[in-house]
């Protein structure tokens, strides 16, 4: 385990975002707005010496189990957005992480997410076997609501399956969890997408998925609001609530 001498407890990084990061009407996908959080967030654990690679010398591995995302407005190519994170609660083997993202100055995306670590072979919690106290918590919130369990007792309709491939493994040789967020909005309409009618959006993993997994797609939607699940042999392993404007 290594501290870098530029370690901050609350941490800024700022990205440009190409056209790779954006919609067919230049503005950032809501599945890059994730692949920014998680950057972020793997960005400070490496420089406080809890990265993944720290944390695989001991057998272990930080796992995401939810996640909250509250979006005010989305930036567009050639913006420069800060992201900013710090840790709200760091015990044992979960840690809630909260992360914002500016432009400009202005506040305009807020994340929650709750990390547990796991032993890699036993694919339990495991108590974090490093030293974390020089991360100083903050009891500040960077969303208006937790992140929260999704019910999907009442997700029946189903709308698609999805095969894992190759190119949907991460490091860790499992479907990178932006990817289940990926299938469900390729299923959804593009127009609201397109339109930028998403206001919030919950995030559940339950269960990994693994190459040539197949995953069932269902949905359901209420007023304002979708629920989609993915899951693997009848057992839900994701699950996405979208709130609309």
């Amino acid at each position: 385990m290594s501290i870098s001498p530029n370690f901050t407890s609350i941490y800024e990084q700022e990205f440009e975002l190409t056209f790779l990061n954006c919609y067919s009407n230049g503005l950032l996908k809501y599945t890059d707005i994730c692949n920014f959080i998680q950057i972020t967030a793997g960005n400070h654990a490496d420089l406080g010496g809890i990265s993944y690679s720290d944390l695989q010398r001991h057998g272990q591995a930080w796992v995401l189990s939810r996640m909250r995302v509250e979006i005010t407005k989305l930036p567009k190519w050639r913006d420069k957005i800060v992201m900013k994170t710090w840790i709200k609660s760091l015990e044992n083997s979960r840690s809630t992480r909260c992360l914002e993202m500016y432009l400009n100055g202005e506040k305009i995306v807020g994340c929650e997410t709750y990390w547990v670590t796991i032993n890699t072979k036993t694919r339990r919690p495991d108590t974090l076997a490093l030293s974390h106290d020089h991360f100083e918590r903050f009891d500040t919130n960077a969303t208006i609501q937790p992140t929260e369990k999704i019910n999907t007792n009442e997700v029946i309709e189903k709308i698609g399956n999805r095969k894992v491939v190759f190119s949907d493994l991460d490091i860790v040789n499992h479907a990178n969890n932006v990817k289940y967020l990926e299938w469900c909005l390729d299923v959804e309409n593009p127009k609201k997408l397109l339109l930028s009618e998403v206001k919030s959006f919950d995030m559940n993993f339950m269960l990994e998925l693994n190459l040539n997994d197949e995953a069932e797609i269902k949905s359901n939607s209420i007023e304002n609001e979708s629920i989609f699940t993915l899951s693997k042999e009848d057992k839900v392993a994701y699950a996405l609530k979208i709130e609309w404007k």
